[in-house]
């Protein structure tokens, strides 16, 4: 510790010990932010202003310009190293060192990403001659505890992956006077990163990270890990008020007012419930609008799935202020605090009557002069045409005042007619956050899925604390996508002004998107936003195209696809399915009998050599695990070995899988799929088979 950070953390801790000021921003108190809600309630005391140093191409250097959405962010071999700057030129071996962030003043780490990233990683804190950390890259970026208490020589110090969530690490790192991050690595290797710092105003103390701040505060980090691990169960509600039930029947084009509060207090939980004939139109249909303090205009309007952040209908999902049950019931526990009065209107838009059912459990709170309302800002655009040619920036929010901004969802529809990642993937496209005074954003990110803390395109799903995608629905990710991001220690502040964009950037050129998102907030009274009212247009009912058939272009421009019942050596005693999910309209489905069943189909190849094959299957309720055989050999799956389990108790997904290279020769050869069984609670197993592509396996490489 060097000695003016000595001297200002003594300064403080006789300050604070005499009752005259906040005590010092430690690790501690960062880990303990990181589940509380209150504190995101009223303007942040220090003030700070969060900021992301990434990998972005650094030819986005002029809003609106020539390079506004060029995208050479991490890959390697970037015409502009994308990093502050150059510390030391690479050698003959071509590694050199580049400059991640230089941050003088008081601050703290609170987010890092990567999808990957070679090379060491060197970070020194308040000037220091020894580095806090020094080692690999995507060590440190992963879990940044876990790199610091094996690089400190005590790796019990923590668990492994401590506070990470998917592709991001939630493991705040504070300091006093600076902190300087280096790359050393080859330029031409990826290299992808995002890391998140706190700036706090000069006269902000705070005690620098130590090492032995693992062990100090090991208490509030296994406490917040129990915490995020499971918020449905272990989130510790704090009112002992008693809860507010609701309950209405909304007749088709009415309102009900199902509550009404008188504060000062705060909204803690919120429970809702939506039943009708229809339920995901329901849902889509119903307007939940929170008026706080007889606003004319209120705080959230949204459709009702769309605010919790699974939409668009009941997808799952278990994350810090939204939880999504399987049957239908959702949670949302962001505070929600307000001076005088708060009510709960919902509207519903649709044709059908609707039932809601509920709770709300109110809270203590003292409104004062830094307390803020909570926001949701819901918009759609219907019919928009995605290009990777023509790429847009997509406005989730514009607010004048003073807030901080603490989520994003975003509900697409994509109707992509590519059925592989590469070529169907939606995302490219980065986050540009302005505030404040910013003339370029002080967070730019390398790519949609990187701000939802996930990589690599992945249609998977999943749910974290802070992040998750509870809806993917089909090949390449066509059909609905949900993904949502919660910004709880990363939270973005604004003193004067606040503008987020995400770039829509798909592959292909996609007409008839459905772009729908929500940017959640907290602001001063006074705070003007972009907000405008939903129309029935809006919320109209959304469908894929129908009869679709999958598109031979990008990673499939060589493939041809076979419908699975052009395989059947005879007419079927099996049935198909109907659905936009599937090629043409179906699936067939084959009902195999007892474990080892075998479906007989074959095929043609037009010449000899090595082939891809790709099996188009549906995952749902009543499916098992298959194998695939060609001429009596196992087929080997690219990263699924040679069983496939299409088991999903919860969803209907179509997904493609691509065997490993198989050796062919001219003409038909058989293909057997092969029953290996289903969980017990599944009583007559049914296997969806939509379509098998065929494509040459690339050639490998010739050795120079």
């Amino acid at each position: 510790m060097n000695r003016l950070t000595t001297l200002l953390l003594a300064t403080a801790t006789v300050a604070f010990a005499a009752g005259c000021v906040a005590p010092p921003i430690q690790t501690g108190k960062l880990v303990q932010e990181m589940t509380d809600f209150r504190r995101l309630t009223e303007s942040p005391s220090p003030a700070y202003k969060t900021v992301q140093f990434s990998s972005y191409d650094r030819h986005s250097n002029l809003p609106g310009g020539p390079g506004w959405f060029a995208n050479s962010d991490g890959f390697g071999g970037e015409e502009l190293p994308g990093f502050e700057g150059v510390v030391k030129k690479p050698g003959p071996d071509g590694v050199g060192e580049y400059l991640i962030c230089d941050v003088k003043g008081p601050g703290a780490i609170v987010r890092t990403w990567t999808a990957a990233m070679e090379g060491q990683i060197r970070l020194n804190l308040d000037g220091r001659s020894k580095p806090l950390y020094e080692g690999p890259a995507a060590d440190f970026l992963l879990c940044p505890y876990a790199a610091i208490a094996a690089n400190s020589g005590d790796p019990a110090a923590v668990p492994a992956n401590i506070l990470r969530q998917h592709q991001a690490a939630y493991c705040p790192i504070p300091f006093a006077g600076r902190c300087r991050m280096v790359w050393k690595g080859n330029l031409k290797d990826v290299h992808f990163y995002q890391v998140q710092i706190r700036r706090y105003a000069p006269d902000a103390v705070v005690q620098t990270f130590e090492p032995r701040d693992l062990k100090t505060f090991a208490d509030a980090i296994i406490n917040a890990r129990r915490i995020l691990g499971d918020p449905a169960r272990e989130y510790p509600l704090a009112s002992r008020h008693q809860l507010a039930a609701i309950t209405a029947t909304i007749a088709p084009h009415q309102q009900a007012e199902v509550l009404k509060l008188t504060g000062p207090q705060a909204l803690e939980r919120l429970t809702l419930k939506v039943q009708a004939d229809d339920a995901d139109l329901a849902l889509r249909q119903t307007l939940l609008q929170i008026i706080a303090d007889d606003y004319p205009t209120p705080q959230v309007d949204a459709p009702v799935g769309d605010f919790f952040g699974a939409a668009p209908g009941v997808n799952p999902f278990n994350s810090l202020p939204f939880d999504v049950s399987p049957d239908g019931t959702m949670t949302c526990r962001y505070m929600m605090p307000f001076a005088s009065s708060l009510r709960i209107v919902l509207d519903n838009r649709g044709d059908q009557p609707v039932k809601v059912t509920g709770s709300a459990l109110p809270a203590d709170y003292a409104w004062n002069d830094r307390s803020m309302h909570f926001r949701a800002r819901w918009r759609v655009n219907h019919g928009v045409v995605g290009s990777g040619k023509a790429v847009q920036d997509m406005p989730f929010l514009f607010a004048g005042g003073s807030g901080r901004y603490v989520g994003t969802a975003l509900m697409l529809l994509n109707p992509c007619r590519v059925p592989t990642l590469g070529g169907g993937w939606w995302g490219e496209g980065d986050e540009k956050v302005f505030i404040d005074n910013d003339k370029v954003p002080s967070t730019f990110g390398t790519g949609s899925e990187d701000y939802f803390d996930y990589a690599w395109s992945a249609p998977d799903i999943f749910s974290d604390a802070y992040c998750g995608q509870p809806r993917n629905d089909g090949y390449g990710s066509r059909g609905f996508v949900t993904n949502h991001r919660w910004q709880i220690l990363d939270d973005l502040p604004f003193r004067d002004h606040f503008a987020f964009f995400l770039e829509l950037f798909p592959h292909d050129r996609v007409p008839g998107m459905s772009y729908a998102r929500i940017g959640y907030y907290y602001a001063r009274p006074g705070t003007y936003d972009d907000h405008v009212a939903v129309t029935d247009e809006d919320l109209r009912r959304l469908e894929l195209p129908d009869m679709w058939q999958p598109a031979t272009e990008f990673v499939f421009s060589d493939a041809t696809i076979l419908p699975i019942e052009d395989l059947l050596p005879a007419p079927s005693g099996d049935s198909f399915i109907e659905g936009r999910l599937w090629a043409g309209g179906k699936i067939f489905v084959w009902r195999p009998a007892a474990v080892g069943d075998t479906l007989g189909l074959s095929f043609s190849v037009p010449d000899a050599g090595d082939w891809l094959l790709y099996l188009a299957v549906a995952h749902w309720p009543q499916a098992g695990r298959i194998a695939m055989q060609v001429d009596g050999v196992a087929a080997s799956f690219e990263n699924k070995g040679e069983e496939l389990d299409l088991y999903d108790p919860l969803r209907t997904l179509a997904r493609q899988y691509v065997t490993k290279p198989v050796t062919l020769t001219a003409g038909p050869h058989a293909l057997a799929i092969v029953f290996k069984g289903a969980p017990d609670s599944v009583a007559r197993p049914t296997i969806g088979l939509d379509y098998l592509a065929i494509k040459p396996a690339p050639k490998p490489p010739e050795n120079p």
